[in-house]
């Protein structure tokens, strides 16, 4: 399962990680975001050990949402030593998420 990141922890969980992280920015009401959100958990337990996947939901954390320019969900970002280094909007394959963890790995 992704790791559930809030507006409190992504600081710690995200921009000081050591290792690649992957936020899908999503909201309970979205239904792209859920059809979205299953692949995200495959890509959790795919990556584990080698990378942080979490979620962050718009509606209850809007601070980091806001900072990053997601206006269109579900968004899912990659970050790398605290920098975007990859961004999917709207609904994509799960090779897709895959290669944007995969380059920065």
């Amino acid at each position: 399962m992704a790791l559930e990141i809030t507006d409190a922890t992504f600081e710690e969980l995200v921009l000081k990680s050591d290792k690649p992280v992957m936020v899908d920015f999503w909201a309970a009401w979205c239904g792209p975001c859920r059809m979205v959100g299953p692949i995200i958990d495959e890509i959790s337990s795919d990556y584990e050990g080698k990378a942080i996947v979490g979620k962050l939901d718009v509606d209850a954390n809007q601070e980091f949402a806001a900072k990053y320019g997601v206006r269109n969900i579900p968004t899912v970002l990659v970050f790398k030593d605290g920098e975007v280094v990859g961004r999917q909007v709207g609904v994509a394959p799960k090779t897709a998420y895959a290669q944007s963890l995969d380059t920065v790995l």
